[in-house]
């Protein structure tokens, strides 16, 4: 945006980088699917380092390529978290100051708004940068540095819960019209126009949008009810094909595949250091725990099943699965890309992101900052209960002042953007008095 080049990361471009890295990807793809090797050699589906090591035995040069660049391209990526982005901002603000001939002086930013994970680098900012902006503003992003991902992520299913509840009290004819393209789904998953698959589990990661502006339920009940063509005698719904439509729209509304740096770094947001690494799937940890009870109301493949508007089909939130790279996106698929998830998602020796004592010294009163933050009650993808913990006394936020409203959802700033940011620097500044 006017300040030079930029390039965002796909897969083409990850392997123009890292050709290494996808050696591998022709030949795994024909061996994943030829089911006379897999019986042959008892491998079936293998995990990436029982492929690697099936390969070095067959191929040690090929596998050995490919080894270097999955710990090639894991450190490139690794180099795109908050602790990397605040030093970036700190270059782009000497890019921009004019020179001064004291050059010992701290020129900080005079003030920064972080929206959501723009809220984590503040907190970043706040840790490891000595001069932090003089005012930070957060808009539902205090993350949930005192929480493991594996229990905010389980916090988070319950917020979740109650979203999809409300939306199917705003309509609920989409109870049974969910559960029959789920169903249908899981019979027969649908090509989609990008090459990927929609499977029952992709389908409910549309409850991504869930929490997002007032027309987010309004927008996904269109989509569910352009999901059958229209038969006659069908009610409405059609029992045939999916159209064309429905699943152009799916394609469009998950923008993975062309952004996949969201599904490979978006749970390195909560390795705050070693102690909270590796954060293995935490997602997909907490699920398989949540539907191990027989009767587990997050269970799709038993709630679709049943004939009960009490039990609807719930979707999915803010969450990335490691089946994303199994077909499911395409642009995800392959051993490659498959390879370099697993290896950020196991990486143990994530650095720190946050620094509790230099975020109270920042904020303490008569320091060099003064921050606000807006904290929604009802948002389904920062955990209230984990923000409030790092602003409550004796957190690391405390000196933060806290606006608590269940008024808007995580998309407030987008919302109602101007009258929020006045209440904030309002309340940064003192001239307004919240809390009260």
């Amino acid at each position: 945006r006017g300040t030079g080049r930029s390039t965002p990361i796909t897969k083409q471009t990850l392997q123009k980088r890292f050709p290494d890295l996808f050696a591998l990807d022709e030949i795994a793809a024909v061996t994943e699917n030829d089911a006379d090797y897999g019986q042959s050699t008892g491998v079936g589906y293998a995990t990436i380092a029982e492929q690697l090591d099936r390969w070095e035995a067959m191929n040690p040069e090929l596998a050995a390529r490919v080894g270097v660049g999955i710990g090639q391209a894991a450190d490139y990526m690794a180099c795109f978290r908050a602790d990397s982005i605040v030093k970036d901002a700190e270059e782009l603000k000497a890019a921009l100051l004019m020179p001064t001939d004291d050059k010992s002086a701290p020129r900080p930013w005079g003030a920064a708004l972080g929206q959501s994970f723009g809220g984590f680098c503040m907190m970043s900012y706040l840790s490891l940068i000595p001069n932090p902006p003089k005012v930070c503003l957060f808009t539902g992003g205090i993350a949930p540095m005192l929480t493991p991902a594996y229990d905010a992520y389980t916090r988070l299913y319950d917020r979740i819960k109650e979203r999809n509840l409300q939306y199917y009290d705003m309509y609920p004819g989409d109870i049974a019209l969910v559960k029959r393209i789920v169903k249908r789904l899981l019979e027969e998953p649908a090509t989609l126009p990008s090459g990927g698959k929609l499977t029952a589990r992709r389908f409910l990661q549309l409850g991504l949008g869930l929490g997002g502006s007032p027309s987010a339920f309004a927008s996904m009940h269109s989509l569910f009810a352009s999901a059958f063509v229209d038969e006659e005698g069908s009610g409405g719904y059609g029992e045939g094909d999916f159209t064309k439509a429905f699943l152009k729209r799916i394609d469009s509304d998950q923008s993975f595949d062309d952004h996949p740096i969201y599904f490979l770094m978006h749970e390195s947001i909560y390795a705050d250091g070693p102690s909270q690494s590796p954060t293995d799937w935490a997602a997909a940890r907490a699920y398989l725990d949540l539907t191990r009870t027989p009767s587990s109301e997050f269970s799709y493949e038993l709630t679709a099943g049943l004939d009960s508007d009490d039990r609807p089909t719930l979707f999915f939130g803010e969450m990335v699965f490691p089946w994303m790279a199994d077909g499911d996106f395409a642009e995800l698929s392959g051993f490659g890309m498959r390879a370099l998830a697993q290896s950020l998602a196991c990486k143990d020796d994530w650095g720190p992101l946050y620094d509790k004592e230099n975020m109270r010294r920042a904020l303490a009163p008569g320091g060099p900052c003064k921050a606000a933050a807006a904290v929604y009650y009802d948002d389904m993808y920062v955990d209230f209960d984990c923000s409030m913990m790092v602003a409550a006394r004796g957190g690391p936020l405390e000196h933060c002042k806290v606006y608590v409203t269940n008024e808007y959802q995580h998309s407030g700033l987008r919302d109602d953007g101007a009258t929020i940011f006045v209440k904030l620097l309002g309340m940064a500044k003192g001239t307004i008095r919240t809390p009260s």
